[in-house]
């Protein structure tokens, strides 16, 4: 206990009691007594000797004055930018960034490794999946696709909702541009296309009917090749062209060049498909007349078609998807021929306009049937075969194993483990083949579980690996000589989709606005590192957020966004998968060493932030970083930001340095560092040792944790004992809170006075925080549904059998002479939280708990009166009659009553 507390609690029975030691019921200026010897005949030498007694009076009160300001001060927010700053900072919106940035980069993911130094391939017991197979089109030259992939294409592909409106446009024009994110089937449904459209055509008996068109070569030289007839290219051909629009130097085709390949294609019979990136180089040619969005085929369709393929080559019961004798379309267009090709009669009547019209009927029944079976389960293929009816179409075996094997299929593919471990919300074409092999490999036992799991974890690095990879590589290329004067791409519009990914990596779950202006400002790091010797230039009117989406494979939600304090509904952006921001971290530390030094710097932007969810996301994004390349890490991140002048940095230092040691390879270490900064370190050190210290996990034990928080305090005369004293509080909502009541109380009675104020400010600040400005817990535990309480109140009616020992220590600041001002107006302000401006009950309960055991005493109920009454005196917010007669008989039992109390409450 204090020196300066009343008899009845001692602080210890070797302290020495101070000189103004007095009971609470004492005035503050000395003895009224005196001031009746002022009226009385001087005796000789008297006056000398009041007037010595009245200095010395005097002097001790200008002393207590000046005790109680010190101790004031040390009650500041140490958050708090600048010392004189009374604006309280915004701890409760942090405390939600960091557990939601936790959330997204939650720990012990097991990514799987894969050897990319050759051509980057992903092998998983027997199944080897070629990584490359799914990048541009840069490496497919021009030439005749084979028959047997326009088969495999008929058997396999899934349409997309609204298909037959993409096909009908390819027919109507002869040109379809097609839009979408790489790796969403753009090219199988481009292929699907072609290979429907051309097989009715003048060239359904060419064996050569679908061409691929050499991606270096612009839609001009198509053109040119297509009305020459260049190759042999015979007429009712159907190509398909990937232009490489992020090359340097590219120019996209414009709308004539457009109009002249189509024209060519007209006078051929011919078609084609122009396949391009959703962005802002193809977003021209996608608002054009002939431009088109190509939706991606849908996750479970996918995944049960391969599926079951994979069973039946496996099984040995290789059967066509869907029969050899169903009709392909959904539409009910007509049947197969014996080898395999739709009859001729399909698209006989197609360009009537009476059948044009029943074309459109059919088109809107069928994606309208093709919802309604999404919405109600089923998945269907292009055949109309429905994912509940796996086996239908098929020979079924003698002992119906294979049928087995597709109900234990479909329950796998449902196992919430499994479900985790892909941490995906949607599977593109290649990632769902690699799903099914796994799931096909572990029921017919080539694949263990842990192995299936880990294959399922990989499909999100793969992913990342994807968007990396060679980024930049295009910027040496060469640039193409097609007859116009190139134009150099620049390096942010190449770097911007890459860094918006790293951005939603490190900031997913703020607002989209957030996260794109991070994107913007890591766009100019990446391209001031590539290219030191220009200054990078973005348009300002040419981002597409749509695309942005697309491209990152991001949705957006709406959600509530912390501004100043108050919640507001804003719009949030996510990765689909929740797997898909710590493979993309993960990849970027782990394999491209050159973009450490712009994510760095990026990083130490976000640092000053004033938005908690910008500041406090990066700063467990960089503890996560940290983890990957400890040493990196902290000569880069952690101590320079720890170092800062600002207490902003150096909370951004102290989380990064939590979330390592959440890590138990890195715990170690973690501990060492803010152990040798609490005791050798600089005053900025200390503060942000700290700061680590409140997270309780940089050190072994919470002893362990309090004495390195009190060395830190009380050095040097209490400098840093503000935030020491924060990041007490922020113990008291972990486990061990038992604990650190019981090291208050020793602290109290300590011969020293700077742990007897350590002591003191932490109960102060006890009473005036928040649960929510340093609870982790999400709503739904007993502290957490009480965010907007005092911290001392919700203990007290949370946790009843640490009631007495919260009550003994509010007590103590009450009644020490330097704390007793702040302590009084924390009071207050804990009597006057009881109910909300409506009426509604707030913290009654936990009032109710404690005022019985602060006021145990006769002197501390009279005190109690007495505020009470101040409080109803007030001119600005006068407490009425009712709530004070509430508040009294909440803390003074019916037996305790006087009379003249109760009237003075009304």
């Amino acid at each position: 206990m204090a020196d300066e507390a009343v008899a009845e609690h001692p602080a210890e029975p070797a302290a020495p009691k101070a000189k103004d030691a007095r009971s609470p019921e004492a005035p503050r200026g000395g003895a009224r007594g005196d001031d009746n010897a002022k009226d009385a005949p001087d005796a000789p030498g008297s006056s000398d000797a009041s007037d010595a007694a009245d200095a010395e009076a005097a002097e001790r009160e200008k002393e207590r004055e000046r005790a109680a300001d010190r101790f004031k001060d040390r009650t500041r927010d140490p958050l708090a930018e600048e010392q004189g700053e009374e604006e309280p900072t915004d701890a409760a919106a942090a405390t939600r960034a960091r557990r939601s940035g936790q959330k997204l980069l939650a720990s012990g993911r097991d990514l799987i490794g894969f050897d990319r130094s050759d051509v980057g391939r992903l092998h998983i017991g027997d199944i080897n999946i070629g990584l490359d197979a799914r990048r541009s089109g840069l490496s497919m030259r021009d030439g005749p696709v084979p028959e047997e992939e326009l088969l495999r294409i008929r058997r396999t592909h899934i349409e997309p909702e609204g298909y037959v409106r993409l096909r009908r446009a390819l027919e109507a024009r002869r040109l379809l541009v097609l839009g979408g994110a790489p790796g969403t089937g753009r090219a199988s449904t481009a292929l699907a296309l072609l290979e429907e459209v051309t097989r009715d055509g003048e060239g359904g008996r060419n064996s050569e009917r679908v061409r691929r068109a050499d991606p270096e070569r612009g839609v001009r030289e198509l053109a040119a090749q297509v009305v020459a007839g260049e190759g042999g290219r015979l007429r009712g051909t159907g190509y398909l062209l990937e232009p490489a629009l992020d090359r340097p130097g590219t120019l996209p085709p414009d709308g004539m060049d457009l109009d002249q390949l189509a024209s060519a294609l007209a006078e051929q019979g011919s078609y084609a498909v122009v396949v391009v990136s959703v962005g802002s180089a193809a977003n021209p040619l996608l608002a054009g007349r002939y431009g088109a969005i190509c939706p991606p085929a849908p996750t479970r369709e996918l995944v049960a078609v391969r599926l079951r393929q994979r069973l039946e080559e496996e099984h040995g019961d290789p059967v066509r998807v869907g029969g050899g004798g169903s009709a392909r379309d959904g539409d009910g267009g007509g049947a197969r021929d014996g080898g395999g090709r739709r009859a001729p009669n399909r698209h006989a009547d197609r360009n009537r306009g009476g059948d044009a019209d029943r074309d459109e009927g059919r088109d809107g029944g069928r994606d309208e049937g093709r919802t309604q079976d999404a919405h109600q389960g089923g998945d269907r293929t292009r055949d109309g075969s429905q994912d509940r009816d796996l086996g239908q179409g098929r020979r079924p075996d003698d002992d119906g194993s294979l049928s087995r094997l597709l109900e234990r299929a479909a329950e796998l593919r449902e196992d919430p483990e499994v479900t985790e471990a892909v941490g995906l919300d949607d599977l593109r074409p290649a990632e769902a083949e690699l799903f099914a092999s796994l799931l096909a490999g572990h029921l017919l036992g080539s694949v263990g579980r842990e192995e299936l799991l880990s294959g399922c974890r990989g499909l999100a690095a793969v992913q990342a690996y994807e968007w990396f990879a060679g980024v930049d590589r295009a910027l040496a290329a060469p640039p193409p000589g097609d007859g116009r004067a190139p134009v150099r791409s620049g390096t942010a519009a190449l770097f911007h989709p890459v860094a918006f990914r790293i951005a939603l990596a490190v900031l997913g779950g703020a607002s989209h606005s957030a996260v794109s202006a991070a994107a913007h400002l890591l766009t100019w790091e990446l391209s001031v590192q590539s290219d030191p010797d220009s200054t990078p230039a973005r348009p300002l009117f040419c981002d597409d957020p749509e695309s942005d989406l697309a491209l990152s494979r991001a949705r957006p939600a709406d959600g509530p966004v912390d501004v100043a304090g108050a919640e507001v509904t804003g719009r949030l952006i996510f990765y689909r998968g929740a797997a898909l921001p710590a493979a993309v971290l993960a990849e970027l530390w782990d394999r491209h060493f050159p973009v450490r030094a712009p994510v760095v710097r990026w990083l130490r932007l976000l640092a000053d932030d004033p938005r908690p969810q910008v500041s406090m996301r990066a700063a467990v994004a960089a503890g996560e970083l940290s983890v990957r390349d400890f040493e990196h890490g902290y000569a880069e991140l952690v101590r320079p930001l720890a170092e800062a002048p600002t207490p902003r940095r150096r909370v951004f230092a102290a989380t990064a340095l939590d979330q390592a040691a959440g890590h138990a390879s890195h715990r170690r270490a973690v501990r060492k560092v803010v152990e040798d900064w609490s005791r050798h370190g600089t005053p900025a050190l200390r503060w942000t040792a700290a700061m680590a210290l409140g997270y309780g996990r940089s050190a072994d034990s919470m002893d362990d944790t309090l004495d390195a928080l009190a060395r830190i305090g009380v050095r040097d005369d209490g400098e840093q004992l503000a935030v020491a004293s924060l990041n007490v509080v922020r113990l008291l909502t972990l486990p061990g809170c038992a604990t650190v009541l019981r090291r208050l109380a020793d602290w109290t009675g300590h011969r020293g006075e700077e742990y007897q104020d350590l002591a003191l400010v932490s109960i102060v600040r006890l009473a005036l925080t928040d649960v929510d400005e340093v609870l982790d817990d999400e709503p739904g535990t007993p502290l957490g549904d009480r965010g907007d309480w005092p911290l001392l109140l919700a203990l007290a009616a949370t946790r009843p059998e640490l009631t007495g020992k919260l009550a003994d220590l509010f007590w103590t600041a009450l009644n020490t002479a330097r704390s007793r001002d702040v302590a009084f107006d924390a009071l207050e302000a804990l009597l006057r939280s009881a109910s909300r401006k409506d009426g509604r009950e707030w913290t009654r309960e936990g009032l109710a708990a404690l005022l019985p055991a602060l006021t145990a005493e006769e002197h501390d109920r009279r005190r109690l009166d007495w505020l009470l009454q101040r409080m109803m005196r007030d001119q600005d917010r006068p407490l009425t009659e009712e709530r004070a007669r509430a508040l009294w008989r909440l803390a003074v039992p019916a037996r305790q009553r006087r009379s003249e109390e109760e009237e003075s409450h009304g």
